[in-house]
């Protein structure tokens, strides 16, 4: 596969019904520094092996979910490809205030799995 058709694991994320209480619990847990944005937390994993996360509380179902997110260039492509091979859209796209958008999917087996652009 050539890089311009790699799809790297770029971002994690924790869901979960008490915010503050979760980002004590991970960053005094592993060090982790967390940023607070609304309805959030960015974190900063203070290394620059993996990938960083973020730690969300949405307000509604799903609360309590953990997921990853696979970098991609065009998404409504991805979601097309996923519906073909038995997986459903869940959510999106949804544009970001950086411009990048995500998406959401169920993959044949029930597991939540995020894209997002580049």
């Amino acid at each position: 596969m050539t890089p311009s058709t790699a799809h790297p694991v770029v971002h994690f994320e924790i869901g979960c019904k008490d915010l503050a209480a979760t980002t004590t619990f991970y960053a005094e847990l592993f060090g982790w520094t967390p940023t607070g944005i609304p309805l959030a937390s960015l974190l900063n994993t203070n290394t620059t092996e993996g990938i960083q996360g973020h730690i969300t509380s949405l307000g509604h179902e799903p609360h309590n979910y953990t997921t990853f997110y696979i970098q991609v260039n065009d998404i409504n492509s991805h979601l097309g490809k996923i519906e073909a091979a038995g997986g459903k859209k869940l959510v999106g796209p949804v544009t970001l205030p950086d411009g990048k958008q995500f998406a959401w999917f169920k993959d044949p087996e029930g597991n939540m799995v995020g894209l997002v652009t580049k």
